[in-house]
């Protein structure tokens, strides 16, 4: 070893570039920007879906659809469902906070159930809406349909 081949430890002396600090640096002048324009200027941020002035793609296209403002989302619970929660648990009467409990709703949720499936044992259930099917399935076990 002489003074011919001493290194500094690796790692110890990398240095981040210093940018806009003179010519010297390599960095110096238009500080790695370019020239001219709207990027070259401090404070620049484009907004989204900027395309250089030409026309953007959103206002390109045609609007298009309508929006409810007044429509009822529901959140559906097929009879399936039902069936294994009551199973599960052995309850005879299923209702919102029931659902809640299991996990298959929130607690801002419409609940709808649906006639997916099929019930063995006679349940009285209260929701928010049924559909056609499902109010016979549950009828027919001789259950109870309560909407809210």
């Amino acid at each position: 070893m002489n003074l011919s081949n001493l290194k500094p430890a690796k790692g110890s002396t990398s240095k981040e570039k210093r940018i806009g600090r003179g010519q010297g640096s390599g960095y110096g002048g238009t500080s790695t920007r370019g020239h001219k324009g709207a990027k070259s200027r401090s404070g620049y941020s484009s907004k989204l879906g900027f395309e250089g002035g030409q026309m953007p793609l959103q206002r390109r296209l045609p609007k298009y659809g309508f929006t409810n403002l007044k429509r009822v989302e529901y959140k559906g619970i097929n009879l399936s469902v039902l069936e294994e929660l009551a199973a599960k648990k052995s309850l005879k009467s299923i209702d919102i906070e029931t659902l809640i409990e299991a996990g298959f709703v929130s607690k801002n949720d419409r609940v709808k159930i649906l006639g997916n499936g099929t019930l063995s044992v006679a349940l009285e259930v209260s929701a928010h809406a049924f559909s056609k099917s499902a109010q016979e399935a549950i009828e027919a076990q001789q259950g109870k349909v309560i909407k809210l």
